[in-house]
């Protein structure tokens, strides 16, 4: 991907006076999510000003159901409007890195889903420009900011468990959704449900790997991957057992094991309430959102919505809880364990 690069005077957010305003690129399930999450914070910190879609009726339905005022159909014109702060971009993984260079060219900071984009090649590219720019980027890896992975971090920091030695993280489950199985769209079980467990354990290890050892099968239609089970080796004898699946379910869980004990996340780990400890259990219950939502816990964005306005508000080009340098090691071992098992993109 050949990009132009221009340099901006970087403003976190036009001396921010009233609420952050938001601007969501793509109106489907998981935006529909992160907009009622949004709404469990006080509407003097944040507020959704616009949204844009690849289709008229779906971008006015969405601004109907969550009161919207502005509805575009068109994606530049969400990036060209001077009423949006920060763009929440949510389309599919294929798109996001068109619709992310769209809005930060615009000088617009930008939360997009995970992955950030489809390979190491195109994170590099978007990072780059990014930074190159001035500009804040961040992938919007909601689990490492719910309070119970924050508290799991404080207490390895502490010396909780002694030192950490192995990680052990799963996330498969029995989905049909053209999404994760369409290679058009993006499909494969690394890169929609993969990319949590190897996030977890680059949050913990906070470095590269120094090996990748993958297994597992593709689908026989799509030719995208099924399951992966892998194994990171670190340095200083550490060890990250993983697997990921969109066909077989397991017990998604992420544990900790150090030389002194443990800490768990038991299922759905990805956006946890409670966390085992070795003096018992804790639990952080979420607020009650307003309307319904498609995702199990979805109200738990609020809290990286919390990290992009704090961090516009510092200046800051990026999140230190969520690097763009770890997110480049997370798209390299992904594509390192879709080439073991045979991917082809």
């Amino acid at each position: 991907v050949k990009v132009q690069v221009a340099l901006y005077d970087y403003c976190p957010c036009r001396e921010i006076m009233g609420p952050l305003r938001w601007g969501i690129c793509g109106a489907g399930k998981i935006a529909n999510d992160f907009v009622v999450a949004l709404r469990t914070l006080p509407a003097a910190e944040h507020e959704v000003t616009a949204v844009a879609a690849r289709s008229m009726e779906s971008s006015k339905g969405f601004a109907k159901t969550h009161s919207v005022k502005k509805a575009f159909d068109k994606y530049e014109d969400l990036a060209n409007d001077p009423e949006v702060d920060v763009v929440y971009v949510s389309t599919i993984h294929p798109s996001h890195l068109p619709n992310t260079l769209a809005m930060l060219e615009k000088a617009k900071p930008v939360l997009c889903e995970k992955p950030l984009t489809m390979n190491a090649r195109d994170t590099a590219v978007l990072i780059k420009f990014a930074r190159d720019k001035g500009m804040f980027l961040m992938e919007a890896m909601w689990t490492r900011f719910f309070p119970a992975v924050v508290e799991l971090r404080k207490q390895i920091e502490q010396g909780a468990i002694g030192q950490v030695k192995c990680v052990k993280a799963s996330f498969c489950m029995k989905s049909t959704a053209q999404r994760l199985t369409d290679p058009k769209l993006g499909g494969g079980a690394v890169l929609d449900v993969g990319v949590y467990v190897v996030s977890f354990a680059t949050m913990i290890f906070g470095e590269k790997p120094e090996s990748v050892h993958a297994s597992g099968w593709l689908r026989k239609d799509t030719g995208v991957d099924e399951f992966a089970a892998f194994v990171l080796k670190y340095s200083g004898e550490r060890v990250a057992q993983l697997s990921c699946s969109s066909g077989l379910k397991c017990a998604n869980e992420a544990v900790v094991y150090g030389t002194e004990g443990e800490l768990k996340l038991p299922e759905p780990f990805w956006c946890p309430t409670v966390l085992e400890t070795p003096n018992g259990i804790q639990e952080f219950p979420l607020p009650k959102p307003s309307l319904p939502l498609n995702y199990h816990n979805s109200e738990g964005m609020r809290f990286e919505a919390e990290e992009i306005k704090q961090c516009l508000l510092d200046g800051k080009r990026e999140s230190l809880i969520m690097p763009l340098d770890q997110t480049q090691w997370i798209a390299e071992i992904m594509d390192e364990v879709m080439k073991q098992l045979g991917v082809k993109r």
